[in-house]
């Protein structure tokens, strides 16, 4: 029968990360975005010297650490890692895992750093599932060798492929309650799905930050850093990876997540779940105290997004006049276009109104976001 276990971050720390790579006897596969664990990279190097078929798919790219990620490859590669490289064709290769010796899958939340392991919550699924171990594999192999992948099992949640209906249904089939770890609810359709299943008696709490405050949902800062993404059903059932409920993580970036039905693990993060939200509420409460500061938490992305637009397009010269001399030019002298100037101005206001908004809302949130 399959075994799964939990790593519960900062408390369980490097340890049993290093522990698995030092008891591979065959072979290791390791996918990488962020890395500065000394332990771990002693721990590959080691494995090479005992005749371990070491494999390590680092990203192509990440936010602000590209030197370290290629310093770190040619390190590998002296040592005798097999080391590619990610594809460019997503925005990032954000997916972080392990699969020792064929047969275990370390399925994380967090990047191999420091500030991941030791300051942030986050959390980690172990499994020996072979079926769950196998398809791991398969995503490992295409995207090393920079081949298409093709899910193979729902449980296995891949963006940009199946995550966006993955988890659409699994919150979806929420019957009483979904509590919920993720540093940016903030992709439109997710978000309205949540409304939809609070309105049918789903108590959901938030222990991150949502798109915009929502009515019968309860979202709260953690006390601490936030690095995790998971969701618990009902207390039976779980959603662990490296997906937020974000646009970008759902559709275009390579991310990787597990679901699986465990209520041993789904009542260890509850109740993880349940001393965070008492400690973040205490720590608000207490802040406030300390502060005088009785002010609501900063506004959600796209209003702030929708402030700016509407400053800018108030501050705007006319630009009929000017568009209706450029059409006229286009179009030539001998055609005769009818332009209604009023309605040019509205429409093209509108667009840049609309443009400005998103453009604002997607940087104000990649800014607020908790670091990758």
């Amino acid at each position: 029968m399959a075994e799964m276990k939990l790593l519960v971050q900062p408390d369980d720390g490097v340890g049993p990360l290093v522990k698995a790579i030092q008891t591979a006897r065959a072979s290791l596969e390791i996918f990488i975005f962020r890395f500065d664990r000394v332990e771990i990279e002693t721990a590959l190097v080691k494995a090479i010297g005992r005749g371990v078929s070491v494999r390590a798919l680092i990203a192509y790219t990440n936010r602000g650490g590209e030197r370290s990620l290629r310093a770190l490859e040619m390190r590998l590669l002296a040592a005798g890692v097999t080391v590619a490289r990610t594809d460019d064709d997503l925005v990032r290769y954000h997916g972080k895992l392990m699969i020792v010796d064929g047969r275990e899958l370390y399925l994380m939340g967090f990047n191999l750093t420091s500030l991941d392991i030791e300051r942030s919550r986050s959390f980690a699924v172990i499994t020996d599932d072979g079926e769950i171990v196998r398809e791991a594999l398969n995503l490992f192999e295409a995207d090393s060798k920079r081949l298409p992948y093709t899910p193979g099992m729902d449980t296995f949640v891949v963006s940009p492929l199946n995550a966006r209906k993955v988890l659409a249904g699994f919150i979806r089939d929420a019957r009483n309650e979904l509590l919920i770890y993720d540093p940016a609810v903030t992709d439109p359709e997710m978000a309205r799905l949540l409304v939809a299943r609070s309105g049918q008696g789903v108590a959901i709490r938030v222990l991150g930050r949502l798109l915009q405050r929502i009515s019968g949902i309860e979202a709260m800062g953690l006390f601490m850093r936030l690095h995790a993404r998971v969701i618990v059903r009902d207390r039976e059932d779980v959603f662990l990876g490296s997906q937020s409920l974000r646009t970008a993580e759902l559709d275009a970036r390579r991310e990787t997540g597990i679901i699986f039905h465990d209520p041993q693990i789904a009542a260890r993060l509850a109740a993880t779940f349940e001393g965070d939200w008492n400690e973040s509420r205490k720590f608000k409460e207490e802040n406030k105290s300390n502060t005088g500061d009785t002010a609501e938490e900063p506004p959600p992305p796209r209003k702030v997004g929708k402030k700016v637009a509407k400053t800018v397009v108030r501050e705007l010269p006319p630009v009929a006049p000017v568009l209706e001399v450029i059409v006229r030019e286009l179009a030539g002298p001998e055609t005769e276009v009818n332009i209604d100037a009023k309605q040019l101005e509205s429409t093209v206001k509108d667009a840049v109104r609309s443009a400005i908004q998103n453009v604002v809302a997607e940087a104000v949130e990649q800014a607020s976001s908790e670091p990758e």
